[in-house]
């Protein structure tokens, strides 16, 4: 399997993942001119942008280490330029999480790191 379908299955299960923890889902693969947002959810009031990371081995760090500082500055350009596009959600209080999964095995459940950085 190549990597983009792996990525693609990986934010597939992590979308019913958090459906089942009680999040509502807006919207899949948000692209625009600054980056793409792999999930964007509904928790309650707030307005959350989720990251899915997978990594097969920790050789380079793991699927969490993975949203580094530069990645992190990329997903909250593409976020505040999605919100401008969508003054709606403007008005609810975001945050950021990241869906990881570790290991071969696609039954592992994923480490869900909530509000995982702040702009």
């Amino acid at each position: 399997m190549d990597r983009n379908q792996i990525g693609k299955d990986a934010e597939q299960r992590a979308e019913l993942w958090l459906l089942k923890q009680g999040l509502q889902a807006i919207e899949r693969n948000a692209h625009c001119r600054l980056g793409e947002i792999d999930l964007i959810m509904q928790d309650g009031e707030q307005l959350v942008f989720v990251e899915v990371r997978t990594r097969s081995h920790r050789d380079h760090g793991g699927a969490a280490e993975s949203v580094d500082w530069r990645k992190q500055q990329k997903l909250i350009r593409a976020a505040r330029y999605l919100l401008s596009r969508n003054p709606h959600w403007s008005l609810s209080p975001c945050r950021f999480d990241v869906i990881a999964y570790e290991g071969d095995s696609e039954s592992t459940p994923p480490i869900w790191y909530k509000d995982a950085f702040r702009p």
